[in-house]
């Protein structure tokens, strides 16, 4: 199945890269397509609990940081962390049927 799926290294998941059209995919190997990815999917929720838990140690951090300069930092990374949240949340909503929505 690895190689219908690329890690997202700023997600820290695997996504969906199918290299042609969902209907040129046999039933089966859609079916094994769809269970692979709720495997992954199942995953996003722990996934999105860790980088919630960073954001939170660095907004500590933040709420106690005197230099400017850090603190701009540690808010850069706090929102660079929030919008990958952002992200795999929609990969988590995303509609469970791929064969409505072609190829990534």
């Amino acid at each position: 199945m690895e190689k219908h799926f690329k890690y997202n290294k700023r997600l820290g998941i695997p996504l969906p890269a199918l290299v042609k059209e969902w209907e040129s995919y046999t039933k089966e190997e859609q079916q094994k397509i769809l269970l692979h990815w709720e495997g992954i999917r199942g995953k996003i929720p722990d996934r999105i609990a860790e980088i919630e838990e960073i954001i939170n140690h660095k907004q500590t951090l933040l709420g106690n940081e005197q230099d400017f300069p850090r603190s701009c930092q540690l808010n850069a990374e706090i929102s660079d962390h929030a919008s990958v949240i952002n992200d795999l949340w929609i990969w988590y909503r995303m509609n469970q049927n791929i064969s409505n929505k072609g190829h990534y």
